[in-house]
């Protein structure tokens, strides 16, 4: 039995009784990440964008459709789930799972395909984590040979991620999940250099992704013959993408014991997952600084990070997907002017931040661990400062309540009503009670959707 009709049984035959308690709140957890970050970033520009693709692709509907979030308006589930991945992406502060932003294409593909076709609320969640665990599976066991040659895990993993969850929400059996998962091997990709030229389409390779993988999903269903071999084959996904063989042993034995979903993580500022830590650290040394001027600054972190498309930029920059990379940014930043915000981060012109951002060395060492960095600073009056920042993925794993408390901050910077929150928790914590309803209710609180519904 092959690597797709092994993980096609675990989508197909995943429960909610036979996962366990904490899993089950993980994942809870990850749905209020996501519905309340793309509530804090209704103003940003991404999704209009989306939003406009997707009608021109698909059109407007009336009735039946799935409803773009923050617009009102109706299109195809595939539609929706284009334009959505957009606004749930468009902080750039959604969840993580190891590179990969799952539920970014997940979460909005998810509630489409619910809100459309009425399909069991109960399922919901079983769904996002057989998701989870396809895609955090293989990216962890691929993403540091896949990740450093160019090729992005959200978009690469996500496709497989999309087409388990989808399929598990569809109810199919184990032999058409297999053949999901084969479609989505077959259909996946996205590259980096668009971090390295601070362009957007990293912002839509998560719809690309969802899109694809329902496409997958409902060719399966639909009954193709779909290859048993697509990724353990001689030309199959391992093969073409990782150059190597498939231990197919070894990633049956983590599957659905490891939990992918546990490892998923949170980011409390507006910037790249590799640059929450950096950032960290210089909170802490700009109050041990207290006021002294920098002369220069070394930053040391792991190769995995510095060797990322867009990490080392030291600008100019003329958009947010280059400044929410550049470590050398993120760090002078936060030193003259405190936590991110994506005004910040969009003022291109502080001659203070791009000065010293011109003055911070980015070093590769290999002893510094992923997720930690160690910065070097000397002041203006000779002094040196060090801060050695190691943290883990349990740093940035949030409980409930303090996922809560940070999408709440952020919904109270960018007009939020709290009643919109309470509304997405309420869904959160029993989705078949509350109602995907709920959801919408929560979205049509958003300023921009008052004032088009007021004109």
């Amino acid at each position: 039995m092959t690597l797709v009709h092994r993980l096609g049984q675990f989508v197909a035959h995943l429960s909610a009784e036979h996962i366990p308690p904490p899993v089950i709140e993980k994942a809870r957890t990850c749905l209020l990440n996501g519905y309340g970050i793309a509530l804090g970033g209704h103003a940003t520009p991404f999704a209009p964008v989306a939003r406009s693709a997707a009608l021109a692709l698909d059109g407007e509907r009336h009735s039946g459709g799935a409803t773009l979030l923050g617009d009102g308006r109706k299109t195809s589930v595939e539609g929706a789930a284009l334009a959505n991945s957009a606004l749930f992406h468009g902080r750039a502060q959604e969840d993580t799972c190891g590179a990969g932003h799952f539920g970014t294409i997940m979460i909005p593909l998810l509630s489409a395909l619910v809100e459309a076709r009425g399909l069991p609320l109960a399922r919901m969640l079983p769904s996002l984590v057989a998701g989870y665990e396809v895609g955090g599976l293989l990216e962890s066991a691929f993403g540091p040979v896949t990740t450093p040659a160019g090729l992005r895990a959200s978009p690469l993993y996500g496709t497989l991620a999309a087409a388990a969850a989808s399929a598990h929400l569809l109810g199919l059996d184990a032999e058409r999940s297999a053949a999901a998962l084969a479609n989505a091997a077959s259909f996946t990709g996205g590259m980096l250099q668009s971090f390295a030229d601070g362009t957007d389409e990293w912002r839509y390779q998560v719809g690309v992704a969802a899109r694809n993988g329902l496409v997958a999903t409902e060719l399966a269903r639909a009954g193709s013959r779909s290859a048993p071999g697509a990724l353990e084959g001689r030309s199959g996904f391992v093969r073409a993408y990782v150059r190597t063989d498939c231990d197919v042993a070894a990633l049956l034995a983590r599957l659905g014991r490891e939990w992918s979903v546990m490892r998923v993580t949170f980011k409390p500022f507006p910037v790249c997952a590799f640059n929450q830590t950096p950032v960290t650290a210089a909170l802490i040394l700009r109050e041990r600084l207290a006021g002294r001027m920098l002369k220069q600054v070394r930053v040391r972190m792991n190769p995995f990070e510095t060797g990322y498309a867009g990490m080392d930029a030291k600008g100019p920059f003329e958009s947010i997907s280059g400044t929410l990379m550049s470590i050398p940014f993120c760090i002078a930043l936060t030193l003259l002017r405190g936590t991110p915000t994506m005004a910040a981060m969009t003022t291109y012109g502080d001659a203070a931040v791009n000065d010293l951002s011109h003055r911070i060395e980015l070093v590769t060492d290999e002893k510094v661990p992923v997720l930690s960095c160690v910065i070097e600073a000397e002041t203006a009056d000779g002094a040196w400062l060090l801060q050695d920042q190691r943290m883990t993925v349990a740093d940035f794993a949030y409980d409930w309540d303090t996922d809560s408390e940070l999408v709440r901050r952020i919904g109270a910077e960018t007009g939020v009503p709290t009643a919109a929150y309470d509304c997405i928790e309420d869904f959160c914590r029993d989705p078949q009670r509350a109602g995907i309803g709920t959801v919408l209710d929560a979205f049509a609180m958003l300023p921009r959707v008052v004032a088009a519904s007021a004109d």
